[in-house]
């Protein structure tokens, strides 16, 4: 489209891109939170930001209405409307999760579950009784699929690291944590040989990876699994998955299980002006026929390219392009220099797959890339830094939001 022959907006309730897979890294203390955040205003030149969340789509009148970060109402109109809304926390209706366990979609959960690690240490190192020193130093991460794989990678090396530098800790048992699934293996999404890998590597670091097990009852003293057994601790990391952002169900169109429905251009039937990629839409995946493309960021971003171009080609610039996209394989980071990694489907572990899975990111990323690798290199020589600064508080993440991207303050 001809330079200034059109004016766009992006409405957004931050002014920064997250770039979402390194949050675990963030949440270990490796990477400070700025590293994945990469400005929206300084890398799209041309592009209005509007800051907000929407909450209201009328299609006949191709108007979208918002909440900005002030609590002002606000309304844009459109000519074209891409849906790019994304996903929130997958809940289970399990007695107890909603209040006591947090997700991990956003920088305030990252953020949250940093500060909380390191309290739970702290208070744990003060402890005289050796019941609440180990409840405190007991982590329970469920769900085994990417997300929770990587938080339980991470988060042992984070709190063996900080056990070392607390008096009260150091000569006690190491922390301890517990990985579940119901599934009968690790990311049981991915090769069988990318599962047996990570399991590998988090059971020699000592997590007590748990496969076949869910969680019957969440409380504030601890978690009841569907076997019987109470483990007592205080702290529930909620990894199940994803949901597509509700604001998609309530336009009224058609879903596939809670996913917009779109055809390969993107474009949604029946509503020539509306196009939709990411989680929140099904696209069909044309390598696999009959299937939908996964909620994965490789889909996402590549998605987006394809929707900017059918964008302009329904503007007359252009010709529209089928979404098509064969998987590049996956990757793992386990932390340290241990990955999990099938670049080009080539099963790959070990240092080797670490150093693949860092340079993948660093080449995905849209900025901050120095930064990002000049923190990997200060994590490699430099001990962990143990500090809580208590910014992000329980309350402002609650495990049921339809914003994880945004921490809740409080009303006057």
């Amino acid at each position: 489209m001809a330079k200034g022959a059109a004016e766009i907006v992006l409405l957004n309730p931050h002014d920064y891109f997250l770039y979402v897979p390194l949050l675990p890294e963030v949440a270990a203390g490796i990477l400070e939170p700025r590293r994945i955040s990469v400005s929206l205003t300084g890398t799209l030149p041309g592009v209005r930001l509007v800051l907000g969340q929407a909450h209201d789509l009328d299609l006949d009148a191709r108007r979208v209405a918002y909440t900005d970060p002030e609590d002002r109402e606000g309304t844009l109109d459109y000519d074209r409307l891409v849906l790019t809304v994304g996903s929130v926390n997958k809940l289970l209706p399990i007695p107890g999760v909603a209040e006591h366990a947090h997700g991990f979609r956003g920088m305030p959960e990252a953020l949250y579950l940093r500060d909380h690690i390191t309290r739970q240490c702290e208070l744990a190192g003060a402890a005289e009784d050796p019941a609440e020193r180990a409840a405190r130093t007991t982590f329970v991460v469920v769900g085994a699929g990417y997300t929770g794989t990587e938080v339980a990678a991470h988060g042992v090396l984070f709190t063996d690291a900080l056990a070392r530098q607390n008096t009260g800790l150091r000569d006690g048992p190491r922390p301890r944590w517990l990985l579940l699934d119901i599934a009968d293996r690790l990311l049981p999404e991915l090769d069988e040989r990318l599962s047996n890998t990570a399991e590998r590597v988090l059971r020699g670091r000592g997590v007590d990876v748990r496969t076949g097990t869910s969680v019957k009852e969440a409380t504030r003293d601890g978690v009841l699994l569907d076997d019987g057994e109470f483990v007592e601790s205080r702290s529930l990391i909620w990894c199940v998955g994803v949901r597509p952002d509700p604001l998609v169900a309530s336009m009224g169109l058609p879903t596939d299980r809670g996913r917009l429905c779109v055809d390969e251009y993107l474009g949604v039937p029946g509503r020539p002006e509306v196009f939709a990629c990411g989680d929140a839409a099904a696209v069909p995946d044309l390598t696999r026929p009959g299937k939908v493309t996964p909620m994965t960021a490789q889909h996402a971003q590549r998605q987006g390219k394809v929707a900017a171009r059918n964008v302009a080609a329904s503007c007359g610039h252009g010709t529209p392009r089928a979404y098509e996209h064969h998987d590049l394989g996956f990757m793992v980071d386990l932390g340290g220099v241990q990955a999990a990694a099938n670049p080009l489907h080539v099963p790959l572990s070990g240092p080797l797959a670490g150093a693949v899975t860092r340079g993948y990111h660093l080449m995905a990323m849209p900025g901050n890339r120095v930064r990002v690798a000049a923190d990997w290199l200060l994590d490699a020589v430099l001990p962990r830094q143990g500090v809580q600064l208590g910014l992000v508080r329980s309350w402002s993440v609650p495990l049921d939001t339809e914003t994880p991207e945004v921490a809740r303050v409080p009303r006057s």
